[in-house]
């Protein structure tokens, strides 16, 4: 959806643009659309650092053609890394947009005409950097140009397939120290408009829709205004969002009213089970408070996708007893390893050393930094918890439960979910996770700066500086317990990707 976003901003400004998403097509296909076209600049969307040896690769591929375009790179990820990503491309890459892609592609471009591009809103090029990025006005425009997007029936999450994303707010107002979500827009806090809303998913043809916030319904009015214009409209989706614990105890009406329109799905980051794990995360949140929500959603009737943490210090016994306790709930259960990501405050507070700077080895997925257990074994107690958590949803029992969802999907075509529920054991292994390990590695992570970050000048992390979210003590109707004003703790603390 953002490079939808981004296409409809260079359409606005009078470009002609196409989409290639290469989840979807192969890097054959991406040549074939590169020679047709013809196009005077290729644009990347990098939001995640496991691609970025991928996209250096296709850059170079790019600028070895015989009418060489001018290639830049945006993305979330790469706003934290741009001049070591740029040196390592060495040429290959012309410009990297820091920042929000709306307002820094249409101005790199029109300065790139003018061989000024260094001078545009938050670019950065071998030549110099420029202003700090822009942050859109109004999130209400420009609307994804979605009809640019093919084989659309290939986007799903879950037993949504298909599924579309939909955005209804931009940025986070809490701080959590393994997210970079909150640094990278400033802790600026933005709403689509409820009529603006309501158009965007009357646009959309899927019968899924993936509500892509980084916390949903945190203002409880915006989220019954949305509901009141689907509702007038009689529009009906299934909706599959993620949101917070003590914001889903807090507006638990929304949710209803929601869950009435046809939410289904909620997606949880608890995180940790333990009040030293929530701390150590900043996650402002109880133990309690998260068993209850998981009570709440409950008798709401909403599937809930749980996340934890999983911390490379942990012994068998801590292993043990996740296992243990995800087998006790009927929720379904994920594991993330902690990562600590550029962006995050535990990128520069982290004083564990990195065990790789491999990229690729960058999510969530493989542990980056030292393990107590040795790593084959890490990795066999991880592969081994989560295949138990699996089996209790994708067993024998419980794929007799889904066999009509999936039933479904296929006279319909869709295979996506179907072809999803066998692959686990091929892809998640703890011999392949471990052998990864002992890949060459071509292109790494910029070493860290280790050093504390002062708490009272934390905006030296932003990627958009000057258009901040209100204090956390003006939010007391917000994010909204008296907690959540004190000032945050800095301190070294896992981290799970963005």
């Amino acid at each position: 959806m953002g490079i939808e976003c981004v296409a409809a901003a260079l359409q606005e400004a009078g470009h002609q643009v196409r989409i290639v998403d290469l989840q979807t097509h192969s890097k054959a296909e991406m040549a074939k659309e590169f020679l047709e076209f013809e196009p005077d600049a290729v644009g990347f969307g990098l939001n995640y650092l496991a691609n970025v040896p991928e996209v250096i690769d296709l850059a170079r591929w790019l600028k070895n053609r015989q009418r060489p375009p001018y290639v830049f790179v945006g993305g979330h990820s790469v706003s934290f890394i741009a001049d070591h990503v740029l040196q390592q491309a060495e040429g290959a890459i012309d410009a990297i947009v820091r920042g929000e892609g709306e307002t820094g592609t249409v101005a790199l471009l029109a300065a790139a005409r003018d061989g000024a591009a260094h001078e545009a809103p938050g670019a950065v090029t071998l030549q110099g950097t420029g202003p700090q990025p822009r942050l859109l006005e109004s999130i209400d425009t420009p609307r994804p140009a979605r009809e640019l997007i093919r084989r659309r029936n290939r986007y799903f999450i879950g037993v949504l397939d298909p599924a579309a994303s939909v955005e209804f707010t931009r940025g986070c107002p809490w701080d959590c120290s393994f997210c970079s979500a909150w640094t990278f827009y400033g802790r600026s806090y933005r709403k689509l408009s409820p009529g603006v809303a309501a158009d965007e998913i009357a646009r959309v043809k899927e019968p899924g829709i993936f509500i892509v916030d980084d916390v949903a319904f945190i203002r409880p009015e915006h989220g019954d205004a949305i509901a009141a214009e689907l509702e007038r409209r009689r529009i009906r989706k299934q909706y599959y969002l993620e949101t917070r614990a003590d914001v889903l105890l807090r507006n638990t009406e929304v949710f209803a009213r929601w869950r009435r329109l046809g939410l289904n799905y909620i997606f949880l980051g608890m995180e940790a089970l333990d009040a030293e794990g929530l701390d150590l995360y900043r996650k402002r949140i109880s133990p309690d408070e998260n068993m209850m929500a998981l009570e709440q959603a409950r008798k709401l009737g909403l599937a809930v996708a749980i996340n934890l943490i999983v911390d490379p210090q942990w012994d068998r016994e801590q292993f043990r007893v996740v296992r243990e306790w995800a087998m006790s709930v009927p929720e379904i259960v994920h594991l993330s390893v902690m990562t600590p990501y550029p962006g995050t405050e535990i990128w520069h507070t982290e004083s564990r050393k990195l065990t790789t700077s491999d990229y690729r080895l960058f999510d969530i997925q493989h542990a980056v930094l030292p393990t107590r257990l040795p790593l084959p074994e890490f990795y066999q107690e991880l592969v081994r918890t989560q295949a138990v958590i699996n089996r209790k949803h994708l067993g024998v029992v419980a794929l007799a439960r889904t066999a009509g969802i999936v039933a479904r999907h296929l006279a319909h075509g869709q295979t996506n979910f179907a072809r999803m529920l066998w692959r686990f054991t091929r892809v998640y292994n703890a011999e392949r996770l471990c052998a990864e390990h002992q890949r060459p590695a071509r292109y790494q992570l910029p070493e860290p700066e280790l050093h504390t970050v002062d708490p009272r000048d934390r905006k030296k992390l932003y990627i958009h500086i000057g258009r901040t979210a209100p204090s956390r003590s003006a939010l007391t109707d917000d994010p909204g317990s008296s907690s959540e004003t004190t000032p945050p703790s800095v301190g070294p603390s896992p981290a799970t990707g963005p």
